[in-house]
């Protein structure tokens, strides 16, 4: 068992991880009010944006338009790695990189690159020697559709100048504190569609012209869903770490108790030890 001070100084060393870890549940909490309530606000917009985009794209020619398939075989890919600049949030990063991970794996017959938004995930992928094409980790400094628009831009080019077949993105979505589901869907090309029972098509009067309005609408939908990937995984951030802070909150407080339950026993046995001694060296002198 250990010594009395060893046990004092591992206390008190406790104590103050869980007064920081607290600290940080409670600041996550905060952060993640906000969050959430930026992305239940963009759903709604997002969803709507997209379901415009399907009904007046239906009628066209798949083939057709500068963010269309180029053709059947998708011999490079980009994978957009969505994570955070900071850790202490549980599996959230690690979750990315897996699935960053099991996509190359899985499709050994393309040719996989990567562009991270988030330095954690940026800095794992380098050391596991996966070709990374940039990264844009300002991002979460101000997480603002502006910004966002500025990084859609960039991948819009990459795959209009043809150094890309297929973007896609991989990032962690919000549905509460505890729970984050890992998404991989793809952002370029624009996903053909066809009319199905989910989507009927609405007739729209055009002004000024069908091919004009979807010209417009395509580069605003692709911004708005990389926008709103962002705002997902920085909700689902501050939920990881809030509930990884929670967690770890929770262990130093056992640990706390399970540490002054043992010092209470050195100290017991020690005052005992003493008592012993004294005794003894009592009856020493009587003798």
């Amino acid at each position: 068992m250990a010594n009395l001070k060893e046990l004092r100084n591992r206390i008190t060393t406790v104590s103050s991880t869980m007064q920081i870890t607290s600290a940080m549940k409670m600041v996550s909490a905060a952060k993640l009010k906000r969050a959430q309530d930026a992305i239940t606000q963009m759903r709604p917009y997002a969803n709507k944006l997209e379901e415009i985009l399907i009904n007046v794209s239906a009628t066209l020619d798949a083939s057709e338009g500068v963010y269309a398939r180029k053709s059947d075989k998708d011999e490079k890919v980009l994978l957009v790695a969505i994570s955070s600049n900071r850790g202490l949030c549980g599996a959230f990063n690690a979750n990315v990189v897996k699935k960053v991970q099991s996509v190359i794996n899985t499709h050994p017959g393309e040719e996989h690159e990567v562009f991270c938004i988030g330095k954690k995930a940026y800095d794992s992928l380098r050391r596991r020697n996966v070709k990374m094409a940039g990264s844009s980790n300002e991002l979460f400094d101000e997480l603002t559709f502006d910004n966002a628009a500025a990084v859609a831009e960039k991948l819009m080019g990459f795959f209009t100048e043809g150094q890309y077949d297929r973007i896609e993105l991989v990032y962690n979505q919000f549905k509460n504190a505890a729970v984050q589901i890992i998404q991989h869907e793809q952002f370029l090309p624009v996903r053909e569609v066809k009319n199905e029972a989910s989507h009927q098509t609405a007739d729209y009067i055009y002004e000024p012209d069908k091919e004009e309005i979807l010209t417009d609408l395509i580069p605003k939908s692709l911004k708005t869903q990389l926008f709103k990937a962002a705002l997902d995984s920085n909700a689902a951030e501050h939920g990881a770490r809030m509930t990884a802070m929670h967690k770890a909150t929770d262990n130093a407080s056992e640990l706390k108790r399970t540490l002054k339950l043992d010092y209470n026993k050195a100290r017991q046995a020690a005052i005992t030890n003493e008592i012993l001694e004294i005794v003894g060296g009592a009856e020493a002198l009587n003798g």
